[in-house]
Order: structure tokens, then C-alpha cells, then sequence
């Protein structure tokens, strides 16, 4: 069953269904892409690896790394030495916050011959617009891929974070796919599109001698929608998770009406 969003179905920006969802639309759209580019090229999944700390694992719906310990408060009197330097030596057990490891999985098209990287396709996760360590880890990336000749495909389905940095009139949206080719830039096209809009088709760029496929990102999110089972975790009578602003909220009711949801 599809989601029955005409667009980006908010509820699945949840930070406890997002991990999934974003694993499984890479997956998605590599097939996807693979039918109509193959045998030239080829979708290719890869995955970068960094770590965030115990601080940000809050911004993007890890559970933080409980301390727990015995107050000096709970000693006690029978507990307490006579000597009041011998209750300095007694240690407390505490857990040491630890950085915890993001993996994050993104698509390189190539050329088969040559295994050239063609366009880079990334899906924004919310540690790249959430967290220092995420955020740097890939604007380091992106610069490295628009100083290059790889074109690339930017993919941001979140409301929450900051976007990253686009240049010239951009407009107010709740999500952003941006398409960079390398060979016009520092132009590039932005298609915006918010929660009650459909999502609008792109093209992939690849070598200026070939035809450029069309992204239906809908269906591919319909796709991972029904594979994924999201039907029967989803409660439409609760609020999303990050909320919607006031006119979203007013929009989302006049939906629930409409679809009996």
C-alpha cells in the first residue's frame, strides 16, 4: 500500500523510523537508477563513517549514555570511616559518555569502463543538518564534489536542521532537492517542495552525451513505505514527530478529514 501523502509523508521523518527509511530509499533508488543506466553505468551504495558525541546523540533521537552512580548522600553512617580522609578514597561507579559511530550510506553513479564517479546522490540524514561532527564530516564532501567534474544530487527530506548552504534566491521550504551539474555550476537547479505538494520529478545528470533519467521520488518512497511495513507502525491520530507548524497542522486535519485517516 502507498503512503497516502501526495507528497513526503512527514511522519516518516520520525528519528525512530528515519534510519530505516533512509536505508532503505538508497537501496530503492539504486535499483531504480540501475534499470534505466545500466550498461554504462552503475548505481553503486557506499557508506561514510564518523562519529558524534555523547551531546548530539540527543539532536538526532539517540537515546544519550545515562551516569549513573552512588550519591554520597546514600552512604550510610555505618558505611562512613571514622577518618574523614579514608571517605575521599571511596570511588563512585559512573559511566564515561562514548562517542558514538554514524554510518551513513550514499550512491555514486559510474562509469563501468572506467569505474569514473559521474554523480554523486546523497539523502540527508539528520546528523549532517543536526550535529557539528555530521554536518562537517559532509559539507567536507560536498565542497570536495562541486570543486570536481562529478555532478551532484541532493536529496534533503527533512524539516528540522539547517539546510545546507545554497547561494541566490531559494525560498522557504520544507524539502530541497538540489541538482548540481558539473559543468554549469555555479548554477544549479533547486526543486522545492513542502508538505501538502507533490514531489516534484528530477533528472540525473550524467555524460553530457547521454540522456538524462527521470527520479520519480514518490513512487520510490511508496515503494519503501509498503516494503518497509510502515502502515501498521504509524499512528495517524498522533502528531508527527518533528511537529508541524500551524498552517501544516490545520492542512494535516483538513487531510485526516478528506482521506478518513
Amino acid at each position: 500500500m502507498p503512503s497516502p501523502f501526495p507528497g513526503m509523508n512527514p511522519y516518516l521523518e520520525n528519528p525512530t523510523l528515519w534510519p530505516g527509511v533512509h536505508s532503505r530509499l538508497i537501496v530503492a533508488l539504486a535499483d531504480a537508477l540501475n534499470a534505466q543506466i545500466l550498461p554504462k553505468y552503475r548505481a553503486e551504495i557506499d557508506q561514510r563513517v564518523y562519529k558524534i558525541n555523547a551531546n548530539e546523540t540527543l539532536l538526532v533521537g539517540i537515546p544519550d549514555v545515562s551516569v549513573e552512580g552512588r550519591a554520597t548522600a546514600e552512604i550510610s553512617s555505618k558505611d562512613e570511616p571514622s577518618d574523614w580522609r579514608a571517605l575521599a578514597t571511596i570511588p563512585l561507579p559512573v559511566t564515561i559518555p562514548m562517542p558514538t559511530e554514524i554510518r551513513e550510506r550514499y550512491l555514486e553513479i559510474r562509469e563501468v569502463g572506467s569505474q569514473a564517479v559521474v554523480t554523486a546522490v546523497e539523502v540527508l540524514s539528520p546528523s549532517n543538518k543536526k550535529t557539528r561532527s555530521g554536518r562537517e564530516a559532509y559539507e567536507e564532501k560536498r565542497l570536495n564534489i562541486l570543486g570536481s567534474r562529478t555532478h551532484l544530487v541532493e536529496i534533503d527530506l527533512l524539516r528540522t536542521g539547517e539546510p545546507m548552504i545554497i547561494g541566490g534566491s531559494q525560498g522557504e521550504f520544507n524539502y530541497r532537492i538540489l541538482v548540481s551539474r558539473s559543468s554549469q555550476r555555479p548554477r544549479a537547479d533547486l526543486y522545492g517542495f513542502n508538505v501538502p505538494d507533490q514531489i516534484p520529478l528530477f533528472p540525473l545528470p550524467l555524460q553530457s552525451s547521454d540522456p538524462e533519467p527521470i527520479v520519480d521520488l514518490k513512487a520510490l518512497l511508496d515503494e519503501v513505505y509498503d516494503r518497509g511495513g510502515y502502515e501498521v507502525v504509524i499512528n495517524y491520530e498522533q502528531a508527527p514527530m518533528p511537529p508541524l507548524n500551524s498552517q501544516q497542522v490545520n492542512w494535516l486535519n483538513t487531510w485526516r478529514e478528506e482521506k478518513k485517516v
